[in-house]
């Protein structure tokens, strides 16, 4: 009897003990949710299989001169940069007066 109070006063194992098991058990814890966090992060990664085509390194060639082609088809002569509205501005008034200012000039 008088051994188990001479433990129960002593603080190191009231307060030490209990504080390690915390701390490594909250090691071995964290390591498992951090494990299924990585998997889920992983599965959500994988792209659609045409996305991944168009992403492929080897076919990123192939893309950029198809693009290229149709750039060169458009007729870039004759066109005009027309400023959008701004967020403050009613965008039909705005559109209003774009095609106001192209009849004019026509």
């Amino acid at each position: 009897m008088l051994k188990l109070k001479a433990l129960q006063k002593n603080k190191t194992l009231r307060y030490g003990i209990p504080m390690l098991l915390l701390i490594v058990g909250g090691s071995f814890g964290l390591r498992e949710f951090t494990a299924i966090r990585y998997e889920a992060q992983k599965h959500r990664r994988k792209l659609d299989p045409s996305l991944e085509a168009k992403v492929n390194v080897e076919r990123q060639s192939i893309i950029l001169e198809e693009e290229y082609e149709k750039m060169k088809q458009l007729n870039l002569a004759e066109w005009k940069n027309i400023r959008g509205p701004r967020p403050w501005e009613d965008s039909r008034e705005y559109q209003e007066q774009q095609r106001n200012r192209q009849k004019e000039k026509h």
